[in-house]
């Protein structure tokens, strides 16, 4: 089989690159270089290049054929013009999810298809694999990876049936530490080489630095609400359907200044996302405060002490029907329906026990336990026990 790998410079897609050819497949590796501007990087060398080097170094070992591509145009006008227009309405976008989506596979499967390969490659933690319903049609099953600590099939949350037919991921079945030893053994250059912490196409970069690019300071105040407020001790009302209480749950508390007290400043509302805690530079507090609401017209920032205060939690969420999307097509929900899933609302929460809900008016997922920090803009992704089904964005 022809196989091309999307070698990025990490250790994890030279192993995914390494045991591909010691399965007897034909490997090509494609770099794609995803950005251009290196002022935004918090150190002096530019990541990409320093990216190319490696995963050019470690084609050359493994004697497999290496070519770059430029996705940097695609890229700004994909994910970081998408990243700047959600940060300014006020939502948190997950660039990570967006790249896997309309690059990684899309524009890039497409290209290493156009090349004669079977499939694409990459270093992701997740599994696929595939089965046949009763009329004989192939269903591909999207699994968490192996390693607990690294899976990473909620960056995969928007891939459809068709990238899935198309996709491997080599080191699903394998621990980091494994991955570690294996290029270790061999020789890799990236053997040793350190997780990428930046945005998914910079590198070393800070999101609020990079943020300031684009989007201008604009000062405003932080007001401090307290656990004394009366939507917090309020009982809930009785309702008539289960809608009208998943309405209920899911509906953010819209604070006012005159909630509570004004005790700083901040440079911009649109920097900040629910939950946050540091670079507020606030002091005089036995506890951290978090974000727990985002006031973007008046730009407001509202807080409360503590990781447990009452307004960080929600027990429901809404979807939008046109948000929602389905790994699982054969899964999906018809008006009316609900069904029993694991679901996490970011990328390393623990799964929680939830229920999903479908209306005509939209769909609702309703957790067991209260969420901490549900950001409009994230991604909702829905399992059923190792297999992730499905995904929306959050409303």
């Amino acid at each position: 089989m022809k196989i091309v790998v999307g070698l990025s410079g990490g250790v994890d897609s030279s192993v995914a690159a390494y045991l591909l050819q010691k399965q007897g497949h034909e490997v090509i590796a494609l770099f794609m270089r995803n950005w251009n501007d290196a002022s935004v990087t918090l150190e002096d060398e530019c990541p990409w290049i320093e990216d190319s080097n490696d995963a050019l170094m470690v084609a050359q070992k493994l004697g497999i054929p290496f070519q770059v591509i430029d996705m940097s145009d695609l890229y700004k006008e994909k994910i970081v013009d998408y990243m700047f227009a959600e940060y300014e309405k006020g939502r948190t976008p997950n660039p990570d999810v967006l790249c896997n989506r309309e690059v990684k596979f899309d524009v890039f499967l497409k290209t290493a298809l156009s090349l004669g390969a079977d499939k694409v490659a990459t270093g992701h933690y997740a599994r696929v694999n595939s089965t046949f319903d009763e009329s004989g049609k192939e269903i591909f099953h999207l699994l968490a990876g192996k390693d607990n600590n690294k899976d990473q099939s909620y960056f995969l949350c928007q891939l459809n049936q068709e990238q899935l037919s198309k996709s491997l991921f080599p080191i699903g079945e394998l621990t980091k530490p494994e991955v570690r030893e294996i290029a270790k053994e061999i020789g890799l250059v990236t053997a040793e080489k350190k997780d990428s912490q930046g945005l998914c196409f910079i590198g070393k970069v800070s999101l609020p630095t990079f943020l300031q690019q684009q989007l201008q300071p604009k000062e405003g105040e932080i007001v401090e609400i307290f656990d004394n407020l009366f939507e917090f001790h309020q009982k809930d009302p009785q309702f008539t359907s289960k809608l009208e209480e998943l309405q209920f749950l899911s509906k953010k508390i819209d604070y006012r200044k005159t909630d509570g007290k004004v005790i700083g400043k901040h440079q911009g509302a649109h920097y900040f996302t629910i939950g946050q805690s540091k670079g507020l530079g606030i002091g005089g507090h036995k506890e951290s405060c978090f974000i727990i609401h985002r006031d973007m017209e008046n730009n407001l920032l509202f807080v409360g002490e503590g990781k447990n205060f009452p307004g960080l939690f929600r027990k429901a969420l809404k979807i939008e029907n046109a948000e929602v999307h389905w790994v699982r097509e054969d899964l999906k929900l018809q008006n009316g329906d609900s069904m029993k899933v694991k679901a996490r609302i970011r990328y390393r929460q623990p799964l929680e026990n939830a229920t999903l809900y479908q209306f005509e008016e939209g769909f609702y997922i309703e957790f067991e336990n209260p969420q901490s920090a549900i950001a409009e803009g994230q991604f909702a992704a829905w399992y059923l026990e190792e297999e992730l089904i499905g995904s929306g964005v959050i409303s």
